[in-house]
């Protein structure tokens, strides 16, 4: 288990915020990755994402009636192919008895990004929101896919983001909801973190207004994750001193960080983020609109995605919730791996 989250937290830092069971439960046997052209995509803003095109990876045997179809959307900067290894018997959700459609959010390098758009590549990328995201998502399941309803939508971190977003914009689309330490909108500290990692990365010498040939502020980037992502007396018993100062050099030469200008584009969305905007900024109006059942799950001494605002929806959901004790931070999902997917499966089967 030590040896899983010291790689985790090496490799994905704070861009990639993750629950990496995956990591534990090692590979899994997946689908293929997918791609959908769904055309221009209009944002609530006025703009336009060109073209665009989402990935999806689908898991286990679509029920005749379709009524066993579980959607999984990525946290920041994950992919599908790493959200495949939760995937499985015994795993956060059993494709032996679902149909799992995972998808590839906006700006991740898989979907349409700044990093692998023709029309509208790097910072001429438009900024979009979740609401965006979300109804990518919709028009993949419902158009292509032709998936009118589903049993329930699951997502960790960003994923529980979407998650929530989800339940109040397609309040009739599923069943059931799980978002795992994600958001309905991001505490006030929570958006000074992500400012502050758009200023490390845009102020940097190296950005260059995103026309830059290698990652900006690499270091930095990579610092922010080790100081968040767990809690500091996680870090403290798992790191040496020597630990640190070599991963910080190494993190000055890593040409594999996630691509700055994708990064920016999905913090700007997190920052976005706040399902009680079409409700005249009442969570309680956004909380009555719900009509799935839903269990909230959430890290108790998360410093990436505090819980307060997630326990304030559960509370006006009439929701069950989950809360994570360990002092692992937001890699709590990590830590107590075996009580969440116990607890998942349960909501799923019982409710």
């Amino acid at each position: 288990m030590n040896k899983a989250i010291h790689r985790i937290r090496r490799y994905y830092g704070l861009a990639y915020v993750v629950c990496a069971i995956c990591v534990i439960c090692g590979p899994a046997s997946g689908q293929q990755q997918q791609f959908a052209n769904i055309g221009d995509l209009k944002l609530k803003n006025g703009g336009v994402i060109r073209n665009c095109r989402i990935g999806y990876r689908t898991f286990g045997k679509l029920d005749a009636d379709k009524s066993n179809v579980i959607v999984f959307p990525t946290w920041a900067g994950g992919t599908t192919e790493q959200l495949q290894s939760n995937i499985g018997p015994g795993k956060l959700v059993d494709s032996t008895k679902y149909f799992v459609i995972a998808i590839d959010a906006l700006s991740n390098g898989v979907s349409s990004s700044p990093s692998n758009s023709r029309l509208q590549p790097r910072m001429r990328f438009p900024r979009f929101t979740f609401r965006d995201t979300v109804e990518s998502q919709h028009v993949l399941l419902t158009t292509v896919l032709k998936i009118d309803h589903v049993k329930a939508i699951v997502g960790i971190s960003m994923g529980g983001m979407q998650t929530f977003q989800w339940i109040v914009s397609y309040p009739d689309f599923m069943d059931k909801a799980i978002p795992i330490v994600g958001s309905p909108r991001l505490a006030p500290y929570d958006l000074l973190l992500w400012q502050a990692q758009i200023e490390a990365l845009m102020r940097d010498r190296d950005w260059k207004g995103g026309n830059y040939s290698a990652n900006p502020a690499r270091a930095l980037d990579f610092a922010f994750g080790e100081l968040l992502l767990p809690s500091p007396p996680d870090y403290n018993k798992h790191k040496t001193r020597d630990e640190v100062l070599a991963d910080l050099e190494k993190a000055r030469h890593d040409a594999k960080s996630f691509d700055a200008n994708d990064k920016i584009r999905q913090t700007q969305a997190m920052m976005q983020l706040d399902v009680s905007r079409e409700f005249g900024g009442s969570l309680e109006r956004a909380a009555k609109a719900v009509r799935a059942k839903v269990f909230v799950v959430v890290s108790k001494f998360d410093h990436v995605v505090t819980p307060g605002p997630a326990t304030e929806f559960a509370s006006l959901l009439g929701a069950k919730i989950l809360t994570l004790e360990s002092d692992c931070g937001h890699l709590a999902t990590v830590c107590e791996s075996s009580r969440l997917n116990a607890a998942v499966a349960d909501f799923l089967n019982r409710f």
